[in-house]
């Protein structure tokens, strides 16, 4: 007698070319190609669930999402099945059978993000999609001093692009730095979640911060005004990645 199983992949992906995680019409999105595959090796469509809904252009070095079938089929066997089956752009590299009861979304305890910036006078043409080409001179050590105002229990509803339908805009923040190897500053922040473009506006405040804009003292007072307009702008997509994913 067949049982059912609720199998949890670990995979990464360039969503360079694609319309984000989550199914679309009319639009190739990451989610879409992960129930293509499904398919095709259980037979019938299934409905595959992300840990989160990364945007157009983002990508993940880490991402998890489940699935449930009565398929009998070895994990291990899932995971070179399911490779055979994808574009080149996305990888599975692990699956893992889970309790029926298991969500990857809602039992997600952590995520963090890394935004990764190109910070020279000259393009680097093997970081274009994969991080911002930022021209000015950033100061790193000040912006990684601001960004610790973030850090805190907070409703961010100022860092939250309209569109989103959350019920709450309060988020932990556990952790955020900015940090610089060589030409590449990178922005790390990792959250009990995250909200519609949160780590975008975020970095693009640090990049006010950084140009005389915006008072590295003001992230707090931003924070507390609730208000979208205080903050930065919304840095590009193609910089930012799901970095980790952290479950109970």
């Amino acid at each position: 007698m067949e049982r059912t199983r609720n199998l949890r992949l670990k995979l990464s992906y360039d969503g360079s070319k694609y319309h984000g995680w989550q199914v679309q019409d009319n639009a190739v999105t990451v989610q879409g190609k992960i129930e293509d595959a499904v398919e095709k090796i259980c037979g019938k469509h299934l409905t595959v669930y992300g840990c989160s809904r990364t945007d157009a252009g983002v990508h993940a070095n880490e991402f998890f999402c489940n699935f449930r079938t009565e398929k009998n089929i070895p994990c291990e066997v899932f995971v070179r099945a399911l490779n055979a089956n994808l574009p080149f752009d996305i990888a599975v590299a692990e699956c893992e059978e889970m309790p029926l009861s298991f969500h990857s979304r809602y039992d997600c305890e952590s995520k963090e993000y890394i935004y990764k910036i190109w910070n020279s006078p000259v393009r680097n043409p093997f970081m274009i999609n994969r991080a911002y080409h930022y021209i000015r001179k950033i100061d790193e050590k000040a912006l990684n001093e601001a960004a610790r105002d973030f850090v805190g229990t907070h409703d961010f509803k100022a860092f939250c692009s309209s569109g989103s339908s959350v019920e709450s805009t309060v988020r932990t923040v556990k952790s955020a730095s900015v940090l610089r190897d060589g030409d590449i500053v990178t922005f790390k922040f990792e959250a009990d979640g995250f909200l519609y473009n949160m780590v975008r506006i975020m970095v693009g405040t640090l990049l006010n911060v950084g140009e005389g804009k915006t008072d590295k003292k003001d992230i707090k007072n931003i924070i507390l005004s609730c208000d979208r307009n205080c903050a930065g702008v919304t840095a590009p997509p193609e910089g930012l990645f799901l970095n980790r994913v952290w479950y109970k």
